[in-house]
């Protein structure tokens, strides 16, 4: 029996927020509906995620095509699949649907010609990582890991709406999870940062037009270095924060020096980039408030959302350009 088909839809019509763009890992595709522990007890999904700790790798599968851009792709069967039943997926979609109503009113998800001008020609492109970069908040990864997901995760929605100043953020994450050098390099080996979907042909176009790529995070250096090497951004293009640890591995909170440990941040050290670079034009692309802060007189002189992961209306709402996925950027390279 063939396995039914939804009708196609495009990346703006199902946004990432409640659907993310389907990673494939060999074998598999993972697909999560993000339900708390007894998943058959639940009344509905809540949200939606690709997970690799959650694998569903069975014979059936139920999909979301789309014409262009990139494939979305849901598979579910035995033994969870009687649990999280066709409807409750649709819904899930559905849900999706109705959070990507607001990117329809954005009327900048169609670029002015001077935004594509600037685009074309920019002399540096820096990029956020977590939910931008990466499909995940390296943060909150590590706080799952060290068993302190909920409030930290908690903490994380704060400081990227902006309701909170970031270092108070930071420091009440670190706080709650107090993670040894042991647990850090567990977590990167056992649940590797996942590359969000085009990000790697955007880096590479980029290069090839020779426009420098760096990477401005208020996560941490430990957990975006292997991001960098994968992606072949060198580690002197890495602006982000250092965590501490003892003589024993034990944590020793994180540098507050460094310009992304604070509100603010990230705008210094794009126009610290610029200024010792000597560059003319600096683009920043994220999905928080931190990353739109970067746009001011000496650093950023665009702030491109990318809402393929995370759909901030507040941060979009200011962007000069918002895309929902990568090939949009692409596209509108020479």
């Amino acid at each position: 029996m063939e396995p039914p088909v939804w009708p196609a839809l495009t990346p703006s019509e199902v946004t990432y927020q409640a659907v993310h763009l389907a990673l494939w890992r060999p074998h598999n595709w993972y697909f999560l509906l993000n339900l708390q522990p007894d998943v058959c007890g639940m009344a509905g999904p809540t949200s939606a995620r690709i997970s690799s700790r959650h694998p569903l790798s069975v014979p059936q599968s139920y999909s979301v095509r789309s014409p262009q851009g990139s494939q979305l792709a849901i598979r579910a069967a035995n033994p969870l699949f009687p649990c999280v039943k066709l409807s409750k997926a649709r819904a899930v979609v559905a849900a999706a649907m109705e959070v990507s109503k607001a990117s329809l009113g954005l009327a900048n998800r169609q670029p002015s010609k001077d935004v594509l001008e600037t685009w074309r020609n920019a002399d540096a492109v820096c990029f956020d990582v977590d939910s931008t970069v990466c499909l995940d908040e390296g943060i909150d990864e590590l706080a799952d890991f060290c068993g302190a997901g909920q409030a930290v995760a908690e903490w994380t929605a704060k400081a990227m709406t902006g309701t909170v100043p970031f270092e108070e953020a930071l420091s009440a994450r670190i706080s709650l999870i107090k993670p040894s050098l042991s647990q850090v390099e567990d977590c990167l080996e056992k649940s590797p940062p996942r590359i969000s979907p085009g990000i790697a042909d955007l880096i590479k176009k980029l290069k090839a037009i020779n426009t420098e790529v760096f990477l401005v995070s208020g996560g941490f250096r430990q957990m975006i270095k292997p991001v960098a090497f994968q992606l072949g951004i060198p580690t002197e293009n890495i602006r982000a924060n250092q965590l501490l640890f003892g003589t024993s591995g034990e944590s020793a909170g994180f540098d507050p020096t460094e310009p992304t440990s604070r509100s603010g941040g990230k705008a210094v050290a794009v126009q610290q980039i610029r200024q010792d670079r000597g560059y003319k034009t600096v683009i920043m692309i994220g999905d928080g408030a931190t990353d739109l802060e970067a746009r001011q007189p000496g650093g950023a002189v665009l702030f491109i959302c990318y809402a393929g992961v995370q759909m901030r209306e507040a941060v979009a709402a200011k962007a000069d350009w918002t895309v929902f996925d990568f090939q949009e950027l692409i596209a509108e390279l020479p």
